[in-house]
């Protein structure tokens, strides 16, 4: 008789965990529904994006073009009033890097494309002028530093002591962070995620007028 009702009641009780199970599993794939829902009525805002026109070098990691502020993706250059040190004196490395992508730009028209857009609102883009990819060529020069691309341009320059690889500096992520500046991630796998994320769900509330 014991057995009869331990039976019955195991019985019970695993019917009621396929039933939790299939409610459970229900509401998941409403969930997931809704969420593509959302995902694909958004998917406007993180549409790939080009833009040319006249060229602003605001420092040595962003530029104005047409109107739209671009931080060159995969690179990090020191900020504009960044102090570095070389052969024992103290120089405007930032000053200088914005100098150097003045420089590569040499009055050519500039081409920047790009999808994803930082936390403050800025397009991350590739840049070229003529055919010189302007990210590489700041890396290459030593006026920036790799920020979750160009690695192999980046241990070029510092084996060859070009530009802040010729003295002693702190990377810009470093001297902001020491500076009250304001930090974004780098443009790597995971800063990319998050990037897309906040294009869809959070596009427009980006903070404004970073000169960063």
């Amino acid at each position: 008789m014991s057995s009869y009702r331990y039976g019955r009641s195991w019985r019970g009780a695993r019917q009621s965990r396929r039933r939790h199970r299939k409610f459970f599993d229900y509401a998941l794939a409403f969930a997931i529904l809704g969420l593509l829902v959302v995902v694909s009525a958004r998917l406007d805002r993180v549409g790939s994006r080009q833009a040319t026109g006249a060229v602003t070098v605001n420092d040595g990691d962003t530029l104005t073009l047409g109107g739209e502020k671009i931080r060159l993706r995969g690179i990090d250059a020191p900020e504009y009033h960044q102090i570095c040190r070389r052969d024992g004196e103290e120089y405007p490395c930032g000053r200088r890097s914005r100098e150097a992508l003045g420089k590569l730009i040499a009055g050519r028209p500039v081409t920047c494309s790009g999808w994803e857009r930082d936390r403050y609102g800025r397009l991350l883009g590739d840049c070229s002028a003529g055919d010189d990819n302007l990210n590489a060529a700041q890396v290459a020069g030593g006026w920036a530093v790799a920020y979750g691309d160009y690695l192999d341009q980046e241990e070029e320059a510092r084996a060859l002591g070009l530009g802040v690889w010729a003295g002693e500096f702190e990377r810009p992520r470093d001297w902001r962070r020491s500076h009250g500046g304001m930090i974004d991630g780098e443009h790597d796998g995971i800063g990319t995620i998050l990037n897309w994320l906040r294009a869809i769900f959070f596009s427009g509330q980006q903070s404004r007028g970073v000169s960063t």
